[in-house]
């Protein structure tokens, strides 16, 4: 009989102990099937926590200054509710110990009247489909009493035979090739990750979403496939979807043709060359078409809410109509996310506080962070971490054009290029005057632009203002400074940085965290409204990080002419909701009162007619 999955895996753990499981399996069969629960209300308590990657004592650190777990390490969070965005493991030696803490946290804390939510992360997916990248040594070594001495020897025959096929049977070295890929515990790992393994059959019940007093919780973010199916069905999908792939993955596995060592990247390729093959049962070209059609399903996929990184990487007046989306279609007003390391390895809010980013790089090694709680009570968010117990409040997404050192934020950076010791100054050979701007801790380099008349016309100062008015955060930071006796400004040069013309003669971009495409349709609605009359390629650079479009060199913009700049005269400017708030609330007074020192009246008023145009338009 098929088990009846209940409302929550605690209480299935429960029930199956205890033998009732199947009694209440019996009971329903006649009602039909209960629908898995996804939403919950009124919790008195929630901690959230994400991305541990087998940083077992900094995971338990946390949930000790978070009040859920004692100092023996059993539940001591009475009504909470904890909810783990995923990733428990990869990168770090313990994740079998941190898995197995929240299976036993999960049956704790259900006795007690909380409850437990693990979501699946893309490295509980990357582990269940075979993706091992990731996976450390240590990883397979807590592995290696599990493993079946003739499970190792039947792949090691299959891998010897293949090589016998194809020429390659240097017998002395063919041991050593087949072990490097497939360490001690290898094996062992991969059983229990199976269907029917310990933590694959464990991991296969978990949802990829849920919501708790309105507050969506999800590994990566929310891409446009969460508003097209909502939160039941996206669940439902993409949760099949690794379940399917799992099970035919096994039936390969069974039938040796399917090496676990295999890379997932290519298993579609590898399951075609297999199904060309004429005697091949039902069974098997079955699992080798469905292997072929998963893998660049959703739940692979950088537009898939495991791994999608525009809800981080994305300003508002980007992302800000599809958080609205996504966020209505499953009955949330803020979301919760993991999977990208925070730059400031703290809590942050983003978005209008919206979003709340709590990956903090708990696994040091790796990240060089530390663990934190995020904690909702009483509608209050409230933050506790590895070091200590003291809550603080949530802090703010900062604003973060290009790499800098230190982190140094914009306001850091503005008093830095305004008041710093200028060390150097050349000439380079675009012509630009470059200084490098020091308070003895910190050097950056900068762009000098000396004001165009004496009326103090100083369009690069007027670009970055205009930048932080609207949110668009692609202008670097720019400040009034004098150099040699002439007036003008500065302009933050960010390290780590690449052209357009260098992008597209690499073929580079396709992994910006906000895609290249969105961030060029604002760069374009910005370009209209301060009538840019080219965007050159040197003008356009991208943080080699993330793919984040930075606009520099904005001295040609602000003229006083009226309607497009020729470059965009074709061009659909398609402005959102959150567009449409930032251009009116330019109103005159707050362009005169912004710009009156850098822009002459003339200059102004054209801007307020290209903002009247946009929005009529």
């Amino acid at each position: 009989m098929k088990e009846t999955r209940f409302l929550n895996p605690g209480m299935n753990q429960i029930l199956r102990a205890s033998g009732l499981a199947g009694m209440l399996a019996l009971s329903f069969a006649s009602s039909g099937a209960v629908a898995e629960q996804y939403t919950w209300t009124d919790v008195p308590r929630i901690v959230a926590i994400s991305d541990p990657h087998g940083a077992y004592d900094a995971l338990v650190r946390t949930l000790e200054n978070a009040n859920v777990v004692d100092s023996d390490r059993d539940w001591s969070g009475g009504d909470t509710h904890l909810v783990i965005t995923g990733d428990l493991m990869d990168r770090g030696a313990d994740s079998r110990k941190v898995m197995d803490l929240v299976m036993q946290l999960e049956g704790q804390a259900v006795a007690e009247g909380g409850m437990v939510h693990l979501l699946l992360g893309n490295h509980e997916v990357m582990n269940l489909v075979g993706d091992l990248r990731y996976v450390a040594p240590g990883e397979y070594a807590a592995f290696a009493e599990d493993e079946s001495p003739e499970e190792r020897d039947r792949w090691y025959r299959i891998f010897g035979a293949r090589r016998l096929t194809i020429g390659k049977a240097a017998a002395a070295s063919l041991r050593a090739e087949f072990d490097k890929d497939r360490p001690p515990g290898f094996f062992g790992h991969r059983q229990a990750f199976s269907r029917d393994g310990k933590y694959g059959r464990w991991l296969l019940e978990k949802p990829l979403m849920v919501v708790l007093n309105g507050n969506a919780f999800v590994h990566g973010g929310l891409p446009p496939l969460v508003a097209e199916l909502g939160l039941d069905a996206l669940n439902d999908n993409l949760r099949s979807q690794v379940s399917d792939y799992v099970a035919q993955m096994g039936v390969l596995n069974e039938a040796g043709l399917m090496d676990p060592a295999l890379n997932f990247y290519r298993h579609a390729e590898h399951a075609e060359s297999l199904a060309a093959m004429t005697t091949l049962s039902a069974e098997i070209s079955n699992a080798l078409q469905t292997i072929t059609d998963l893998s660049h399903s959703s739940v692979h996929s950088s537009e898939g809410p495991l791994w999608y990184r525009g809800t981080v990487g994305c300003g508002t007046l980007i992302e800000g109509d599809r958080l609205t989306d996504a966020l209505r279609a499953v009955g949330a007003e803020r979301v919760i996310i993991g999977h990208t390391p925070t730059r400031t390895r703290q809590v942050l809010a983003r978005h209008d506080g919206r979003v709340i980013e709590i990956d903090t790089g708990m696994l040091s090694s790796a990240y060089r962070g530390s663990g934190h709680a995020l904690i909702i009570e009483n509608g209050e968010l409230w933050v506790a971490s590895e070091r200590t117990a003291d809550l603080k409040r949530v802090a703010q997404h900062p604003r973060r054009v290009g790499y800098r050192p230190g982190n140094l934020s914009a306001a850091n950076l503005e008093y830095l290029l305004a008041h710093g010791e200028i060390l150097s100054s050349v000439i380079d050979e675009a012509g630009r005057r470059i200084v490098e701007v020091s308070d003895d801790d910190t050097t950056i380099s900068a762009v000098f632009a000396k004001d165009e008349n004496r009326k103090g016309l100083n369009p690069d100062l007027a670009a970055y203002r205009l930048d932080r008015l609207l949110g668009l955060d692609m202008v670097p930071v720019t400040v009034a400074r004098e150099l040699d006796g002439e007036k003008g400004s500065l302009q933050f040069v960010p390290a780590r940085t690449r052209t357009e013309k260098y992008r597209t003669g690499s073929g580079g971009g396709s992994g910006a965290w906000c895609p290249l495409s969105d961030q060029w349709a604002a760069m374009y609605i910005y370009d209209a409204l301060v009538y840019n009359p080219g965007r050159a390629p040197t003008s356009m650079l991208y943080n080699t990080e993330n793919w984040q479009l930075i606009l520099n060199n904005n001295s040609k913009t602000f003229g006083t002419k009226r309607g497009r700049p020729p470059y965009l005269a074709q061009t659909p400017l398609e402005l959102n909701s959150f567009w449409t708030r930032a251009l009116a609330g330019l109103d005159d007074d707050t362009l005169e009162t912004t710009f009156s020192d850098v822009l002459d009246k003339r200059r102004i008023t054209a801007l307020a007619k290209r903002r009247d145009q946009l929005l009529e338009d």
